[in-house]
């Protein structure tokens, strides 16, 4: 078979040839219906940085050399290959095997180029969009990638797959073949200008591998996929590693120069990151992502540090930080309210937290956009206003009147001043401390439920929080549970709070009805952790979905998020705008650092400084 794919390969080779002229978009048809657009790249909004006869992206080393191994980390476990399904714990990297028809660059907001298709077609109102596949394109067993996968795909994706995807891709109406390599897409609803770009991000699945096999059951057995990468090993929940296939069909592609570089990639399972650390300075793995703020601080004073053989980077990156907090459940009554969650924010004193425990390395996050543009700030612009008022009775008036600022300390940990405010808020909606316990005027229920957390690391914040709660007389449980565990309790909204985050993009869009739709609240596995039914939010997330420019997306985002920020459904953290990593002096990056992305797929093993870093260990000795 892989002979096959190397006949397809010389004959893109030559369609190569024939379009090197073209540089950008192409103008297929214009008349009274919308015009028709094919290219090798689509924009959210305006045009697309590289050129269709660009040769790679600007932040990768397109030389790089291939071969040498690394080897990662990763906590918890994995009992699952099938990374598209509800079930089970799927491992690191796994996504290495899988490919889409587009794939974004990390250096645009929002951009995606050509992967699987060499081409793609839309409409200017972007009611359809349709792909070409490559002919090169082929599975890892040689089999080349058809128009009947890429259908099949969206289906099983959608009656079977992991309740995300249902959602996500609810406006894909019909996925249909209009030619030997060509799909066309479908929508339906009102007009979601993001909709030819989620296509494009669909995982392309391999339709006769998975024919006589139970898409929904988990599996240990390797998959198949068309990505630069195969299963190697499967150590069931200790290790799993993936070896780079040399027969990779789209190996000099433009998008995928210079990337993709290891010949080994093996991630090594620990349940407790301080053994996890302790094996990375033994030089039992090779690399190491750092999220703990003290451990950065003092964990790596040793003398691997001190004379650069071990590597200690903070990388800055220009991503939205997201939110991450401490996130109520309203489906559980007694967060009902939102004047009682604003309350209980008062007992996290952040600053005493960063002080303390954190060395002042994070910043509160203000935002659920925070570090970008996105974010709200100060009081709502006039433009911002023309998007709110219509929902003026629906929204708290401090939407309109006050500018968001979560509870602020001196440090100290003295905040008898918030502790007056939360019992002011809490007397106010019905609450009251009774023989030293917060008891509910009406019901006489104790104000009494667990944080559920994950992380042995998050111990140490959370507890504080707790004491400050027990101030209140509320009695605060932290349970910390495995990562299996964990996952099934957040897929069945088994919880009454947690430590939870919410990555963002510079282009949030569709995913946001996952994050904060009313309907994903009652569908088990979507991201609306808290239980948010509020049409509001539904309607100002349409309205992202569907803005017609960079301007209004920005707006209507800064609307978005002071609304979720005064119905106080989380307590926030905090967050870093760089990246923490430590690595074995084994390793080169490119010059350039992409915007958005760490980009560790575009390193490289140094063959010289690999051949040394033995002998330079013994030095330590």
């Amino acid at each position: 078979m892989h002979s096959l794919c190397q006949f397809r390969k010389l004959y893109d080779v030559l369609i190569l040839v024939f379009l090197s002229g073209f540089t950008g978009i192409s103008l297929v048809s214009a008349s009274e219906e919308p015009t028709i657009y094919r290219s090798h790249a689509i924009a959210m909004h305006g045009q697309p940085k590289y050129e269709a006869d660009f040769n790679s992206f600007e932040y990768v080393y397109a030389n790089a050399p291939k071969g040498g191994r690394i080897v990662q980390g990763a906590f918890g476990t994995y009992d699952n290959l099938n990374p598209y399904i509800l079930k089970g714990q799927p491992p690191r990297g796994i996504n290495y095997l899988f490919e889409s028809l587009m794939t974004n660059s990390y250096d645009e907001a929002f951009t995606e180029y050509c992967l699987l298709a060499e081409s793609i077609e839309w409409p200017s109102d972007r009611s359809w969009v349709s792909f070409t596949l490559r002919q090169e394109a082929c599975w890892h067993d040689g089999r080349p990638v058809t128009v009947d996968d890429v259908i099949w795909s969206l289906n099983i994706l959608k009656t079977k797959g992991h309740p995300f995807y249902r959602s996500y891709y609810a406006n894909l109406q019909k996925a249909e073949a209009v030619g030997p390599r060509k799909v066309k897409f479908t929508f339906d609803g009102p007009p979601n200008p993001e909709l030819p770009l989620i296509t494009g991000q669909m995982p392309i699945l391999p339709k006769h591998y998975w024919a006589d096999r139970d898409f929904e059951a988990t599996t240990l057995e390797p998959l198949i996929g068309s990505g630069p990468y195969k299963i190697k090993k499967v150590d069931q929940g200790r290790s799993i590693t993936y070896e780079r296939d040399p027969n990779y069909w789209g190996k000099n592609l433009p998008v995928n120069r210079g990337r993709y570089n290891f010949d080994i990639i093996q991630f090594d399972y620990y349940k407790d990151r301080t053994i996890e650390r302790e094996a990375f300075k033994a030089g039992e793995s090779d690399y190491l992502f750092e999220n703990t703020s003290k451990d950065w601080a003092i964990s790596y004073n040793i003398p691997a540090v001190e004379k650069g053989l071990i590597v200690k980077s903070q990388i800055p990156h220009q991503n939205p930080a997201g939110m991450q907090a401490f996130a109520f459940n309203i489906r559980r009554p007694m967060f009902s309210k939102r004047k009682v969650r604003q309350a209980l924010a008062y007992a996290f004193d952040f600053e005493w937290t960063n002080k303390n425990l954190f060395y002042d390395a994070y910043t509160r996050s203000p935002s659920y956009f925070s570090n970008s543009e996105l974010a709200c700030s100060g009081l709502p612009s006039q433009n911002e206003l023309e998007i709110l008022t219509p929902f003026r009775d629906q929204l708290p008036p401090e939407v309109f009147n006050q500018e968001y600022v979560p509870p602020k300390t001196d440090g100290s940990g003295n905040i008898r001043k918030h502790m007056r405010m939360a019992f002011r808020l809490l007397k106010e909606n019905g609450w009251e401390v009774k023989d030293g316990k917060l008891t509910n005027n009406s019901t006489q229920e104790k104000m009494e439920f667990e944080i559920l957390i994950v992380s042995p690391a998050f111990e140490r914040i959370v507890l504080p929080f707790t004491k400050n709660l027990e101030k209140l007389g509320v009695t605060a449980t932290v349970v910390l549970v495995d990562s299996s565990q964990y996952q099934n309790r957040l897929d069945n909204f088994d919880y009454d709070m947690i430590v939870s985050n919410w990555g963002q993009s510079l282009s949030p869009g569709n995913e946001q009805r996952d994050f904060w739709g009313s309907k994903a609240a009652e569908i088990s596995g979507t991201r609306n952790f808290i239980g948010i039914k509020n049409p509001v939010i539904d309607s100002l997330i349409e309205k992202i979905i569907t803005a017609p420019d960079r301007a209004s997306l920005i707006l209507r985002a800064k609307a978005l998020d002071r609304v979720l920020l005064w119905n106080h459904y989380v307590i926030p953290h905090w967050h870093i705008s760089a990246y923490r990593v430590l690595y074995w002096d084994k390793f080169r990056q490119p010059k350039i650092q992409p915007k958005y992305s760490l980009g560790l797929e575009n390193w490289w093993v140094d063959s010289q400084l690999e051949s040394t870093l033995d002998e330079r260990r013994t030095q330590l000795r």
